[in-house]
């Protein structure tokens, strides 16, 4: 009996294991559509920014303030995701921002058109919802890019002006200086308030929708079930002294290993093949243009799983042992990885954190495989994947010869 008969002997246990089919092919497909349906207006489908509403103070008026509030800030671009609010103090800025009116907010100084035409820039002053960084985010770049382009048009105008000031004499031409001072500021200036300036537009990627959000993480999860299963059917072996059996007989050890390992390694494949294929035909989820991609990414995450049931069956001995720690170990993982809620929406400690579960890996490599990437950022996560796999089967497997 070769290492190809103990798996194949295996995979047709599990195909003809009805709960097993209907646990991990068909309610995949059902949550998936649920999830997927449901849940999809959480996702920006569009494209465009999320909303942001941002308080402002503003202590003195003047042109400059009126074209970044007015032309930048709630220009054609931005004005659908840009609400402003202004307030009197920076005090009732605060309380606005702490009362959670507003998402951000800041401060124009006195004095910050003239200190930025005389090379005396007065920063703008930002404040934020510690929970709303990504539209903090939005409102300081949009802030720091006017501000940076307004610079340089003045800037340059007072060298060319200095310039022009010294080259007079020694021409000795009749050149009407501030005329000509004018004219380039006004052509600067239309330069800086161009609409190229600030401008909302797509990355050369469609965005992810639920429905395929929810196709990779429900993929994910219930893939990972295959360690309980797996386990489950080598510790089915050992109580019925089956695996004994195979230990004494003169089948080597590697290979008897392997088996399991590739019975295991074998349904996860198709598994992962069935939910994809399925999932494309019946809800139409894209799983990106590269095929090969795709495979490379379900193979590792295939060892990860094959080997984790080789290390619970070397380390566990009852089958409702396995079940239960299986059972609540995948669900956290599925949690902790992104499966059931977005990783965007966990704290920065936690999301680093959640580097520990692989389903986090291989979600994050299916995503990335969806919106169009490259093979270079593919390397991390399988070889994450990979490495783990074989380690957990390395370790697997030395427990269950020395019982």
């Amino acid at each position: 009996m070769s290492m190809f008969t103990i798996a194949w002997k295996d995979i047709r246990i599990r195909l003809k294991d009805r709960k097993s089919f209907i646990t991990l092919l068909l309610m995949p497909i059902v949550l998936t559509a649920i999830l997927g349906s449901a849940l999809s207006g959480a996702f920006s489908e569009n494209g465009s920014l999320p909303e942001l509403t941002a308080g402002v103070v503003v202590t003195s008026q003047d042109e400059l303030t009126y074209q970044f509030l007015h032309d930048t800030l709630q220009g054609k671009e931005l004005k659908e995701s840009i609400t402003l609010k202004n307030y009197k103090k920076e005090s009732d800025l605060r309380d606005a921002i702490e009362d959670g009116k507003v998402d951000a907010g800041l401060v124009i100084p006195d004095g910050w058109k003239d200190g930025i035409l005389s090379g005396e820039v007065l920063p703008i002053k930002l404040f934020k919802d510690p929970g709303k960084d990504i539209q903090y985010s939005i409102l300081s770049t949009i802030t720091e890019s006017f501000t940076n382009r307004v610079t340089t048009v003045s800037a340059a105008t007072r060298t060319v002006g200095q310039e022009l000031s010294s080259a007079v004499p020694v021409s000795n031409q009749n050149i009407d200086l501030s005329a000509t001072m004018k004219d380039l500021s006004e052509e600067l200036t239309t330069i800086a308030n161009s609409k190229d300036g600030v401008i909302t537009q797509k990355d050369g990627k469609e965005p992810l929708s639920g429905m395929q959000y929810y196709a990779a993480a429900m993929g994910v999860m219930f893939i990972l079930f295959n360690t309980t299963i797996g386990a489950k059917t080598i510790l089915q072996e050992r109580n019925t002294d089956t695996l004994a059996r195979l230990m004494t007989s003169p089948i080597r050890h590697s290979s008897i290993m392997g088996g399991k390992f590739l019975g295991t390694l074998s349904f996860t494949i198709l598994q992962f093949t069935v939910f994809v294929i399925t999932t494309g035909l019946l809800f139409g989820v894209d799983w990106g243009s590269n095929g090969w991609q795709l495979l490379l990414l379900g193979l590792a995450y295939s060892v990860t799983v094959s080997g984790l049931a080789m290390l619970l069956a070397g380390f566990l001995s009852d089958e409702k042992t396995a079940d239960s720690i299986g059972g609540i170990g995948v669900q956290v993982l599925a949690l902790l990885g992104g499966s059931m809620i977005p990783m965007a929406s966990f704290p920065d400690a936690l999301q680093k954190f959640a580097s520990i579960a692989p389903n986090k890996w291989a979600l994050g490599g299916f995503l990335d495989i969806m919106n169009g990437t490259s093979w270079d950022s593919l390397v991390l996560p399988v070889t994450i994947l990979v490495l783990s796999g074989l380690l957990a089967l390395w370790i697997g497997s030395l427990k269950l010869k020395l019982r």
